[in-house]
């Protein structure tokens, strides 16, 4: 199982735009459909990778306890639907509502909502502020599968709590570390290394 780590996108960026079809009830997601809320969290993350595996149960911890405090979370799958079916739109929605993950899973075929945000791994995680600007990339704890650490979510809980609080996040972040985004041949981006 070879490791792929975040880019590491510049913090202050802003949020990309983006219009995806959610797997789970056919809508279409914007970051304009969380206007409002106090910050967003974009989640790249698929099926079939055992790293996502690992934190599933903790996505969906994520998401009961931080949308009824504000926080508008979408999650991306941006692998390449050929080589990997496992990660298909149909079974995008039987892991989310299995997981009874409470956002949206939505499907970046093009792979283009990925490159916007230089995403590399899943999963790989990305919180932006009520400004929509980026304020966290990286890891969403040190566990990782066959580390025995346990999986809390606690980087990034401190990272939210940090943001809902009003106050600054630490600049301190490690990079999540995944299975690569699985690029379609020929549309690998120039930041992917294999």
């Amino acid at each position: 199982m070879v490791a792929t780590p975040s880019t590491m996108l510049a913090l202050g960026t802003p949020i990309p735009d983006f219009a995806l079809p959610n797997a789970v009830d056919g809508t279409t997601v914007t970051p304009k459909d969380f206007e409002g809320k106090s910050a967003m969290l974009v989640m790249f993350i698929c099926n079939h990778c055992p790293f996502v595996q690992h934190v599933k149960g903790e996505l969906a911890r994520l998401g009961a306890d931080y949308l009824p405090k504000g926080v508008g979370i979408v999650a991306v799958n941006s692998n390449d639907l050929d080589g990997y079916p496992q990660d298909a739109p149909e079974h995008m929605k039987e892991l989310a509502q299995a997981e009874r993950w409470q956002f949206p899973f939505a499907m970046d075929e093009t792979q283009d909502v990925a490159k916007a945000f230089k995403a590399a791994c899943t999963p790989d995680f990305f919180l932006f502020d009520e400004d929509r600007r980026l304020v966290y990339r990286g890891q969403l704890d040190g566990s990782r599968p066959g580390n025995d650490i346990p999986v809390t979510g606690r980087d990034l809980r401190a990272a939210l709590d940090a943001v809902l609080a009003g106050g600054p996040v630490s600049s301190e972040q490690q990079p999540s570390l995944g299975c690569n985004i699985k690029w379609r041949a020929g549309n690998e981006p120039e930041y992917f290394k294999p």
